[in-house]
């Protein structure tokens, strides 16, 4: 189902409310906005396949964009606002956008991009006027309120978040079939699992233009739900939220879990949480310390899942079955779990190695690149797809993943996954955020270093490196401890909490080009 089935339902309720202000967008006024956005696309040429950019903070817009393309039989592209212009241009000029619309915010960024994307045919924004941008509300007023005839179901077409590189944009092949008549991909997978339905209350403390919350949204909308929109992560405004809006579904990533944990008791346990049934979790390995606390905090209510933008496979692990495998993301429920060394071989159970979900066929194209999407693909089986992760599966058929391919260390020729030292380290009082990354070393090849940003109040120096030396030192084998540890003001991590150890790396290596 989509917005116009509970337009007629229940036309009044709710599809989106934002948690720090309350505003409201009804199914009435979803649907409506979105057919006469869909209007205006359509009259200014945009055709089934094509694309529609979205740059913007949180917004209930979001969903007005993302609607009026999914029943156009166009692919939507929200753009991550925190890139620079040079990489918002890539995205929009890769993704061969034909519409861009655009927040206030945003205004100078679009106005000074003009230039630079020459194929865009129409350009609007809302929030305030934008140079060369039509104005959003007067656009959707000057067209019928009428469903175009033809709605065929389109779907999004998402960028990676860069941690290891460029953004790679992921294309997924189109519906034959209508918007009413199609359903939504992946709510056949998560729906019966989390149990999705018209009283679901969704908490997406995330960027909208990520694809967990985007396309989280675009499920509880299939369903006849509410989507609580934070406009941006607070630890202290997520638990508030719960509270006020009765909150029943939420989505998280780890960092997010532990600076919840990291609030002082009295502001953890200030708000009802009782109507809070399911808090998904993913985008990243949550270190099994936090995990427990999580689940000893809010009950056995945490779901994970494992899986990608790409949706080349799915992991799904509740928290009883936690429990009984700690540090598990668990069973496949989407594709056969195939664990490969670099040859593309299958090496036996319990061994570590790369993680590829075999399909009847890859389920995704990277746009433009088919060398990037020939590395995606098992060598001997190209129906095999992997994103890069390192694990092992047990004797039960349980994914623990062991780290990224990309962030591995190798120091004197032994294989240490940063993951590990990261999850040892990160509940520990003095750090509020931390990294470990490989430097070039002459002598091991590699050397482990940790990037540490410390805590409010925490005094950064040689003492503060000795503490947090011996803590690692008590925790894990003395050869996988850092040989240095710094401290800096922030780490470079997107707004979804991944961290982006390709700019750490970087800064690194000028560093050591400039000869400092």
């Amino acid at each position: 189902m989509y917005p116009g089935h509970f337009a007629a339902l229940t036309p009044h309720k709710p599809a989106v409310i934002m948690s720090d202000t309350g505003e409201q967008l009804t199914y009435a006024e979803l649907d409506e906005r979105s057919v006469r956005l869909a209007r205006v696309l359509h009259d200014a040429g945009l055709r089934p396949g094509d694309d529609v950019a979205l740059l913007a903070e949180n917004t209930p817009r979001t969903f007005e964009v993302f609607w009026a393309a999914i029943r156009s039989g166009l692919y939507i592209t929200a753009v991550n606002r925190h890139l620079n212009p040079a990489e918002i241009a890539y995205i929009l000029a890769d993704c061969g956008a034909k519409a861009l619309v655009v927040s206030q915010r945003m205004g100078t960024v679009a106005t000074d991009l003009a230039a630079e994307t020459p194929g865009i045919a129409v350009r609007l924004a809302f929030g305030g006027a934008v140079d060369g941008h039509q104005d959003y509300e007067a656009a959707l007023a000057a067209v019928s309120a009428e469903p175009l005839p033809d709605q065929p179901r389109g779907r999004d077409m998402l960028y990676s978040s860069g941690t290891t590189g460029r953004p790679k944009g992921i294309k997924a092949p189109l519906s034959d079939m209508q918007v009413d008549e199609a359903p939504d991909p992946l709510l056949a997978v998560f729906g019966p699992v989390y149990g999705l339905a018209a009283d679901t209350v969704y908490l997406s403390p995330a960027p909208l233009y990520h694809s967990a919350p985007l396309r989280f949204g675009g499920m509880v909308h299939s369903v006849g739900g509410t989507v609580v929109v934070m406009p941006r992560f607070d630890a202290a405004a997520a638990l508030a939220a719960i509270e006020r809006y009765r909150v029943t579904h939420s989505q998280w990533v780890p960092t997010m879990f532990v600076r919840m944990l990291k609030l002082p008791e009295e502001r953890r346990t200030a708000h009802d949480l009782s109507s809070h049934r399911v808090a998904v979790h993913a985008a990243a390995p949550c270190p099994v310390e936090v995990k427990q606390q999580m689940i000893d905090w809010w009950g056995p209510i945490l779901h994970e899942y494992y899986g990608a933008t790409e949706a080349v496979g799915l992991t799904l692990i509740d928290s009883p079955a936690w429990l009984r495998k700690p540090g598990s993301v668990g069973t496949a429920l989407l594709g056969v779990l195939r664990i490969c060394d670099d040859a593309g071989d299958e090496i036996p159970q319990g061994d570590v190695g790369l993680v590829y979900f075999e399909r009847e066929a890859l389920p995704f194209a990277y746009h433009n690149d088919p060398e990037k999407t020939r590395q995606a693909q098992n060598p001997k089986h190209p129906n095999w797809g992997t994103t890069g992760d390192v694990g092992y599966v047990d004797e039960d058929g349980f994914l623990f993943l062991t780290d990224r391919k990309a962030f591995m260390i190798i120091s004197g020729g032994v294989n240490i996954y940063p993951q590990e030292i990261e999850d040892a380290l990160t509940l520990h009082p003095s750090v509020l955020d931390l990294a470990v990354i490989g430097l070039p070393d002459e002598e091991m090849g590699e050397q482990v270093k940790a990037v540490v940003q410390p805590a409010p109040g925490v005094m950064a120096g040689p003492e503060l490196e000795r503490e947090l030396t011996d803590f690692l030192r008590a925790r894990i084998a003395h050869y996988k401890v850092p040989r240095s540890i710094d401290f800096v003001s922030e780490l470079p991590r997107t707004e979804t909490g991944k961290l982006q150890k390709h700019k750490l790396r970087a800064a690194y290596a000028e560093t050591a080009g400039a000869g400092v």
